[in-house]
């Protein structure tokens, strides 16, 4: 077994990896945010050796726990894509309950300023590499990708193209990032209007969500037991809408038996995970760096190697891809 892997992720140590290096993670760094309501937290962690490291802004969900919806969650994710080569920024955002904000009226979740966070990073990287130590000349500024979960996932389809136009009075949100390269979205919202159930309409009043325009390619990755009613009418098919209802280059991802914490990425042996599995951990995990890795590097075979790899682990999952 790999030093560093669970001995119970199964069938998942099939689907191939580079080695790892140790992590360095630094948190918090606190990045000065004029107009926001509280200035910007970030946990940046990077492997402890190498240069010209692409980068992975991480997104975290809303949820219901005090801690992981913030820079505290999601280590099963920024721990392992760090350990292989990225480095990962990771912010709390406004509507983490760890801040106890209170989102203005048409601002709910704060859905806009996630976005505009993730922005802010970028136009900051270079007061990052100066305040975390030794990091200082080794981001790889034209490799950017960008991941989400769940309401973080919506942060990512935006920042790739996604617009948002709020039933309730028709503004329209398109604000795309060009420096993004790739997105991974991650039990994401799936199309608007008439597949809001009535539960989501109060949940997510300014949710009306178009993929169209999400020209930015992506993975993404959803649970085929993962039905949320309290946010749509459909079944976990909602979810896969990121694929199925935007244009290419796209990929997907089923997760066989996998519910909305895709296995428990948001944080290790947490209460809020329906599905705690190792093994499901570890398959979100290979194929979410593999497949970054690929997009950001021309003629890189990772990806190749993972769905050939997956074509024999169909008790896992199965991959689906279009190129328009």
């Amino acid at each position: 077994m790999h030093t560093g892997f669970h001995a119970r992720i199964a069938k998942a140590a099939n689907i191939p990896i580079n080695d790892s290096t140790p992590v360095l993670s630094f948190s918090p760094f606190v990045l000065p945010a004029p107009g926001r309501p509280v200035e910007l937290q970030l946990r940046v962690t990077v492997p402890s050796i190498g240069g010209a490291l692409p980068i992975i802004l991480l997104s975290h969900g809303h949820g219901t726990s005090n801690s992981l919806s913030s820079l505290e969650g999601y280590a099963p994710l920024y721990e392992f894509w760090a350990a292989h080569g990225f480095a990962v920024l990771q912010p709390t955002h406004l509507s983490s309950a760890f801040l106890g904000l209170q989102a203005p009226a048409g601002q709910e979740l704060f859905w806009q300023a996630r976005a505009e966070d993730m922005v802010r990073i970028l136009d900051n990287l270079d007061a990052i590499e100066a305040a975390v130590p030794g990091l200082q000349g080794r981001l790889d500024r034209t490799r950017v990708a960008v991941a989400g979960h769940s309401l973080g996932a919506w942060t990512t389809s935006m920042l790739l193209g996604a617009s948002n136009t709020d039933p309730r009075d028709g503004a329209t949100w398109y604000k795309p990032e060009p420096r993004i390269k790739v997105g991974i979205v991650l039990a994401g919202l799936g199309q608007g209007g008439a597949d809001i159930s009535e539960a989501g309409k109060t949940r997510i009043p300014f949710y009306g969500g178009d993929f169209s325009t999400m020209t930015t390619p992506a993975l993404v990755i959803y649970g085929d037991e993962d039905v949320a009613p309290h946010l749509t009418i459909r079944d976990a098919t909602w979810h896969a809408d990121p694929y199925t209802l935007a244009p290419g280059p796209k990929d997907l991802f089923i997760m066989k038996g996998a519910k909305h914490g895709l296995g428990g990425i948001s944080g290790w042996d947490t209460r809020e995970t329906l599905d705690d599995s190792p093994e499901q951990i570890a398959a979100v995990q290979r194929l979410t760096w593999a497949y970054v890795k690929s997009q950001l590097y021309e003629g890189d075979k990772a990806w190749l190697e993972v769905c050939r790899a997956m074509d024999g682990l169909g008790e896992i999952g199965r991959i689906e891809s279009k190129s328009k």
